[in-house]
């Protein structure tokens, strides 16, 4: 079921056409993505680096530099900790090839899913001061491991830390007090005090301008900022990064550097999934090059990962590369049987009638119980979580909806779980097998979910009829790319289409091509993805057609014409 919306935000259109040259509904679609004020409009439409913020204003930004800068004229040895997913290795990448442009005595660690879990531990504090490490620089990390860096310190490690996730803290009489760990340097812009005017960036948007800062105060000739942005547009859309403020021009102007990468490894990998770099969007990285990075940390180890990205020849890339392409695709074969059992699972027990879905699945791989619940959370849109059996007990992972916050629920139910943490939309949890279903039976209980909760909403742009659609207009929409989180695909919507000669194409059967007539007859193509046969059904003995769709020009050997691709249908 869905609910169709419009949005419906104030502005005066026509002097936003007139002061920027643009159409009145291109003037519309800024406002709707909450662009307000003549310089923030200039910003989003012509935003470049000029426009990224200093990384001086970032707290700690100088006493990180100053020290980093020690250890590197000292010959001190600098290990970065990263993380196993695509930001974590991206972020890797830009501090290890950072530090040893500007000379470091430089090596990485990215701790292994399964052995290590996420982030620095005391088993790679350890190891790092066996093997005479000095320093400690964290990247997508750290900012939650008191204990462990209180431990480095302990053994004379100087630790530093670069994030961008919550900092943890604790309530006081009414007041929140930070917990921060007894790091050295701690350069992340979510920290209360820290005066950064954005606080959106991903772990490897914040290690970028550690390394941009480095670079000016060792007036290092070489523009790191331009080296890496390519690295940090990846790790912004790959970490699901809201594509506002500086993440939109760190993606746009990434993105133009990326379609002319001089890198060995991301042209291979790129080349291995039948693509070309000139072609690369946010989609390509979001649902082909990311999930092959993510791929090597979800089933083997991500230092595979990040041996693509260093690789020196194109032999080695191409190996590299095809395996990693190998493992995304026993990745999606792996998933797509999860997700066929988590549904059996679902229809066929009193599951079905849960608010909050729990599915036990042992035998999954527990790297994929995130993706798979985030599935079925799209399916029956309700809040779902995944389990599968672990070493120790049971592990999990869910996905929720806009009306249920999920970690506060998991606070509700702590007493089933061993460890847990996350944020409203997502959460990971550990539990003993015992506690499986009296925790799902909590978790129902105090879900605070109505009916209402579970209709799916559709946001529409501007209600707009499809004989307003012209090539000049498809054409200016595009200064509104990049698309992604935040900054969403425009959707126009139109009441009473007559549908003309639908055909259903593909293999699979979920292409349905059809011309759309509107009462005074003018027509246009119309394109729908999803189950074809299911489309011709519901369609059947209707006479109009109501939809949500974008527009595009298809380029068919070498003639344009116009079409829409239909989102939803009534």
């Amino acid at each position: 079921m869905e609910k169709w919306l419009v949005a419906a935000k104030r502005a005066d259109f026509k002097k936003i056409a007139e002061t920027f040259g643009i159409d009145q509904v291109t003037a519309r679609l800024i406002r709707n993505r909450e662009v307000v004020g003549d310089e923030a409009i200039q910003v989003y439409l012509h935003g470049d680096r000029r426009n990224l913020y200093s990384p001086w204003l970032m707290k700690d930004m100088e006493k990180i530099v100053s020290i980093l800068a020690e250890k590197i004229q000292e010959k001190k040895r600098i290990r970065v900790i990263g993380d196993y997913d695509v930001d974590g290795v991206m972020s890797t990448y830009i501090l290890y090839q950072g530090l040893k442009g500007a000379g470091a005595e430089v090596d990485y660690v990215i701790p292994h899913r399964m052995t290590d879990g996420y982030g620095i531990n005391e088993h790679l504090i350890e190891q790092a001061w066996e093997e005479k490490t000095d320093a400690i620089i964290t990247c997508d990390n750290g900012i939650a491991a008191s204990r462990q860096i209180e431990r480095a310190k302990e053994l004379g490690i100087t630790v530093l830390v670069t994030d961008h996730h919550e900092v943890p803290f604790e309530e006081n009489e009414g007041k929140r007090q930070e917990i921060l760990p007894p790091a050295d340097a701690i350069v992340n812009p979510k920290q209360a005090d820290c005066n950064y005017p954005f606080t959106g960036l991903c772990g490897a948007g914040v290690a970028l301008k550690v390394m941009d800062a480095l670079y000016q105060q060792m007036q290092l000739e070489e523009d790191i900022t331009d080296l890496m942005l390519e690295y940090a547009a990846i790790a912004t859309i790959g970490d699901v990064m809201e594509l506002v403020g500086e993440n939109r021009i760190i993606v746009k102007e990434g993105l133009k550097k990326l379609h002319h990468t001089t890198n060995l490894g991301l042209q291979e990998l790129i080349r291995v999934n039948g693509l070309e770099p000139e072609q690369i969007s946010p989609y390509h990285i979001g649902f082909v090059v990311g999930p092959c990075l993510n791929a090597t940390g979800r089933l083997d180890t991500a230092k595979r990962a990040l041996k693509l990205l260093c690789a020196k020849n194109r032999e080695e890339a191409a190996i590299l590369a095809g395996d990693l392409k190998n493992l995304n695709d026993s990745r999606k074969e792996m998933t797509a049987q999860g997700v066929e059992k988590a549904i059996e699972l679902v229809e066929n027990s009193e599951l079905i009638n849960d608010k909050v879905l729990v599915v036990y699945l042992p035998e999954c791989h527990e790297s994929l119980a995130g993706i798979i619940a985030g599935r079925i959370r799209e399916r029956y849109h309700k809040p779902a979580f995944v389990l599968t059996k672990a070493e120790e007990g049971v592990k999990g992972s869910g996905r929720s909806i806009d009306s249920y916050s999920m970690y506060e629920k998991l606070c509700e139910c702590s007493q089933y779980l061993t460890k847990f943490g996350g944020h409203p939309m997502a959460a990971g949890l550990s539990l003993e097998e015992e506690n499986v279903e009296p925790f799902r039976k909590k978790l129902n209980e105090c879900s605070g979910l109505s009916e209402q909760d579970f209709i799916e909403k559709v946001m529409i742009d501007i209600p707009m009829p499809i004989n307003y659609i012209n090539k000049k207009l498809i054409q200016e929409m595009s200064v509104l790319e990049p698309f992604g989180r935040g900054n969403e695909k425009p959707v126009f919507a139109q009441k009473g289409l007559q549908i003309q000669n639908p055909r259903v194409f593909g293999k699979n059967r979920n292409v349905v091509k059809m011309r759309l007539a509107d009462t005074a007859g003018y027509s246009m193509d119309a394109v729908y993805f999803g189950d074809g046969d299911q489309f011709l059904e519901e369609i059947k003995g209707k006479n109009d057609l109501s939809v949500v769709y974008y527009p595009e020009i298809n380029s068919y050997q070498g003639r344009d014409t116009l079409q829409i691709i239909i989102r939803h249908y009534q």
